[in-house]
């Protein structure tokens, strides 16, 4: 699976993208964002306010609870801001 990290969550992870194989666990975008954290501090900075990242699976927004796959490209933004 690759992800990609955008703007103020990929200052905080450190890098712009990744490739990971899906552990048995991790069905839906939520269970990824939950395994995410635990990869360290500056995941779970990054991850902080989870439930207002914006989440888009093969180039289509879906909700915390869409199922994933191994094959999936999963690319996570962080709280859109403006004014």
């Amino acid at each position: 699976m690759n992800i990609f990290y955008f703007a103020r969550i990929r200052e905080n992870i450190g890098i712009s993208s990744e490739e990971i194989n899906l552990p048995s666990g991790v069905k839906t975008v939520s269970d990824l964002i939950r395994f995410l954290e635990d990869k360290g501090d500056n995941y779970s900075a990054a991850f902080a306010e989870s439930d207002l990242i914006r989440v888009a699976v093969n180039n289509d927004y879906v909700g915390l609870d869409y199922k994933i796959t191994d094959k999936d490209e999963i690319a996570i933004f962080p709280p859109m801001t403006g004014g």
